[in-house]
């Protein structure tokens, strides 16, 4: 049996920690893609799959050799054309179909692609079956060929999907705010706008200013990722040009959003948790809240002061996407704005979020700034701090011990966790990069957690 190895589009090195995403012609292609779809039936199961793509020139090859393999093997192919993610789950779940798979490599360079990949009931796939369709590529497996498969296309679904995203709002309760919107040429506006007609026809009094609005496989703005710093400017200032009351930029696939404040400032993650979280509390009290252990204070904070319940997940949809279904929580976030919510397969969406905080301020009567500078001063947060170190496992094993004896709590759900009186900080290796990730925050004390955040560092890198 011959293992293939990374180095070649016909080798796949594409196989992360929950996905399938590499650099087409070094690592990726269409053909490992048809290999990994025909795995996907042998270890799913015969049934329908939703499939979607992104925006991306490599895309529409890549989906149908994704669709032929399936059909190959006997399979309905649920096709959705250019789509978002959630899309795709949603698709999934509503459909009932037994798995989807969207093509996308999300936020990455333009000459990168991948497949994220699902099953029934939009449910990840658990360890063991990712597993076993990486061994089935990889070993060149021969899938069974059936009769019967066909490819459809089911983009009417997208009607579904909106009025499913109109159920986490009242659009005739909304206040008449001016959002700035910024797919980056990304997936999200055919999305978007599908979701601003049904707005509008329901009564919603929102003004929209779109930017970057029509999907281009070129990234002419750049690729979208808000995340990253450097990315948010362009965002930042076209709030502030437009006037807008808050900002809201999209990554390529849209299963993330971010968002901007009428000041032109960024809205860290875990702040947005703790605004979703209180969101959907004061919609059902006592309900339970999900979230990662990087930031997690004024979480903590929020979710106790609106009478709920706060768990912890590791890092990572499949992990935060599990505890959501065990513990029937109303909502879970992370703060690389992944959202996820029991009403919709407890699956992530970045066009839910949006339109919870829209509600949000509308009743509060708040502006976004506000809140923002009001949960800032109560918990500081350094944001996630990255270093690419040459004994990761020993730099960390440092901090630790340096630290470890005076903590009050120690938590090792993902990395290792110590919190103090006053403070708190989450060290971790990444999931996806060779990186380790250094969290700190403290109990409204801006200096502390500099200080603290110094420290750490010091020691990372000494």
């Amino acid at each position: 049996m011959t293992t293939f190895m990374p180095g070649s589009a016909d080798q796949p090195g594409c196989f992360k920690a929950y996905d399938v995403r590499g650099r087409i012609g070094v690592d990726f292609s269409a053909a490992i893609a048809g290999r990994i779809a025909a795995a996907f039936v042998g270890v799913v199961g015969v049934g329908p799959v939703a499939l979607g793509q992104d925006c991306r020139a490599s895309s529409p090859a890549i989906a149908d050799a994704v669709a032929a393999a399936l059909m190959a093997a006997g399979v309905q192919v649920l096709d959705l054309g250019l789509c978002g993610t959630e899309e795709v789950y949603f698709a999934t779940g509503h459909l009932g179909a037994l798995g989807g798979i969207m093509v996308t490599a999300s936020h990455n360079p333009a000459d990168y692609n991948g497949l994220k990949l699902v099953q029934a009931g939009a449910a990840p796939l658990t360890p063991d079956q990712f597993a076993a369709i990486r061994q089935w590529t990889e070993t060149r497996r021969t899938a069974e060929s059936r009769p019967g498969g066909t490819r459809r296309n089911i983009g009417a679904t997208r009607s579904a999907y909106v009025d499913c995203v109109m159920g986490f709002t009242d659009p005739a309760r909304l206040a008449p705010l001016h959002i700035l919107v910024n797919p980056g040429n990304g997936a999200a506006g055919p999305t978007f706008d599908a979701i601003a007609v049904r707005l509008a026809a329901l009564g919603a009094p929102l003004r929209f200013t779109r930017i970057n609005h029509t999907p281009d496989p070129a990234f002419p703005n750049g690729i979208p990722n808000p995340l990253l710093a450097e990315n948010r400017p362009a965002t930042a200032a076209a709030v502030v040009a437009a006037g807008a009351d808050f900002g809201v930029a999209w990554d390529g696939d849209f299963d993330r959003c971010f968002l901007f404040d009428h000041l032109g400032r960024f809205v860290p993650g875990e702040f947005v948790v703790g605004m979703l979280g209180q969101a959907f509390l004061q919609r059902e009290p006592g309900a339970t809240v999900v979230h990662d252990p990087r930031v997690v204070l004024n979480t903590r904070d929020l979710v106790t002061t609106w009478g709920g319940s706060a768990v912890m997940a590791r890092t990572g949809h499949a992990y935060a996407k599990q505890v959501m279904r065990d513990s029937g929580a109303v909502y879970g976030g992370e703060i690389s704005a992944h959202h996820y919510f029991r009403d919709f397969f407890c699956c992530d969406s970045g066009m839910i979020p949006w339109l919870v905080v829209a509600a949000l301020l509308s009743q509060s009567g708040a502006r976004l700034a506000d809140l923002l500078t009001e949960r800032q001063n109560l918990f500081p947060s350094s944001g996630e701090v990255n270093f690419s170190l040459a004994d990761p496992a020993g730099a960390m094993a440092r901090v630790v011990g340096a630290f470890a004896p005076g903590a009050l709590h120690c938590d090792e759900t993902d990395g290792t966790s110590l919190e103090f009186a006053d403070w708190r900080f989450n060290l971790r290796a990444s999931n996806t990069e060779p990186l380790v990730r250094l969290n700190v925050e403290s109990r409204g004390d801006w200096a502390l957690m500099a200080t603290k955040l110094a420290e750490i560092r010091a020691i990372l890198t000494g």
